[in-house]
């Protein structure tokens, strides 16, 4: 049974990771070799959790009580050795994440559970230096950002490992209300990431030829298919629409749509004029400096508001 838990890297999704297993009651061992990072990623979450209390789903008291259940750590060996589960959160490159599986190899004891949070890096990459013993309690748990308020991950079972071991990462998901998609095939993206790039294309190259101006063009995702994705996937809006209308416009569509094999050019224009958006102040929206901290809460609320009510399905 998993009981311990380790964090490999306490950036953008590691602390959050983190977080999100104190906040249910798992000690969390968390790993973070820049001193600066280590020394400011317990505000950070703290900050998650406020939030959450702002909102009225955390009680207050609950704060604390999951703040200490983080330790960090400044070496790799004393935040890993006891752990039953250990997920890496560091940048993606192979290299860097096949030296730390490495290590964590020698490091853990030889029940302890390994995950990488990628989504861009083949498993059958990281794994490529592995025996099969170590490859059989190595897998991918994919988180989505922001960690703390998007339920889903997405576990691999690529017949690598027993289902039992598999079984109990879920069951470990599940009991932090995680909601887990089984991932049966070593494919690049994953799920999610490959069903995001689909719709994205298609808005963006919307955007390139003019057919609408940004705000009404998300306002037809949000307020059409993405309306009914909240609660519902495609496979079944497709049972409830008809399979046989979904075939006819199919044909009438698909070959008119944009089928470009790389990202958008209007992407590219953006990243060289430095419009990288929420982050830069502009992308294709403007978020003023001085109004970023609201809109930020803003769309947090909304996320959260989702996550509440997506627990009913």
């Amino acid at each position: 049974m998993i009981q311990k838990i380790a964090v490999i890297g306490a950036g953008t999704m590691g602390h959050a990771i983190a977080g999100c297993f104190a906040l249910y009651g798992y000690p969390v061992s968390l790993y973070e070799r820049f001193e600066e990072v280590r020394r400011t990623c317990k505000e950070k979450i703290k900050k998650q959790y406020q939030f959450l209390h702002e909102e009225g789903v955390l009680e207050a008291s609950k704060i604390n009580e999951a703040l200490d259940r983080i330790i960090t750590y400044a070496e790799l060996k004393p935040a890993v050795v006891d752990a039953d589960y250990v997920i890496e959160a560091v940048p993606e490159r192979l290299d860097l994440k096949q030296e730390l599986f490495a290590n964590l190899i020698e490091f853990c004891s030889a029940d302890t559970i390994i995950a990488s949070n990628t989504s861009s890096i083949a498993f059958s990459d990281l794994t490529a230096k592995m025996e099969a013993k170590d490859k059989a309690r190595t897998m991918v748990c994919h988180w989505y950002n922001p960690a703390h308020l998007i339920p889903l991950v997405e576990l691999s079972f690529f017949g690598n490992m027993p289902e039992e071991t598999y079984q109990e990462v879920e069951a470990l998901y599940r009991s932090i209300e995680k909601r887990p998609a089984k991932v049966l095939k070593d494919i690049p993206g994953l799920l999610a990431n490959r069903i995001q790039q689909g719709v994205a294309r298609e808005v963006f190259s919307l955007m390139q030829m003019g057919a609408a101006d940004p705000k009404d063009i998300d306002t037809a995702l949000k307020y059409g298919p993405a309306f009914r994705y909240a609660t519902t996937g495609q496979l079944e809006v497709a049972d409830f629409g008809g399979i046989d209308i979904w075939c006819t416009v199919g044909d009438n569509l698909l070959a008119v749509m944009d089928r470009t094999a790389e990202a958008s050019p209007l992407l590219r224009e953006k990243v060289k004029e430095g419009k990288l958006g929420f982050k830069t102040g502009e992308g294709f929206f403007a978020y003023p400096e001085d109004q970023k901290q609201e809109i930020q809460n803003e769309f947090n609320k909304r996320l959260l508001q989702q996550l509440q009510v997506s627990r009913k399905y």
